[in-house]
């Protein structure tokens, strides 16, 4: 088993800030994602917003593990 302040660390990021970045990246990524057909160049934009809305997945993922930074 982890340590528990990273448990602590990883349920504070997941609820102040990984909300915040999942919202804003399915804003763009479901706009972006539709013109990816016309624009090929832009489905490197699109891994990057997709990732972003896994972020809380990531997170939650990170303090059920206990899982440290490094």
């Amino acid at each position: 088993m982890g340590n528990p302040i990273w448990f602590i660390f990883w349920l504070l990021v997941f609820w102040f800030i990984s909300f915040f970045v999942a919202f804003f990246c399915a804003f763009f990524y479901i706009i972006i994602y539709a013109v990816v057909v016309c624009v090929p160049g832009l489905s490197g934009i699109t891994d990057i917003l997709l990732q972003g809305l896994q972020f809380p997945h990531y997170c939650a993922k990170a303090m059920m593990d206990c899982k440290s930074l490094f």
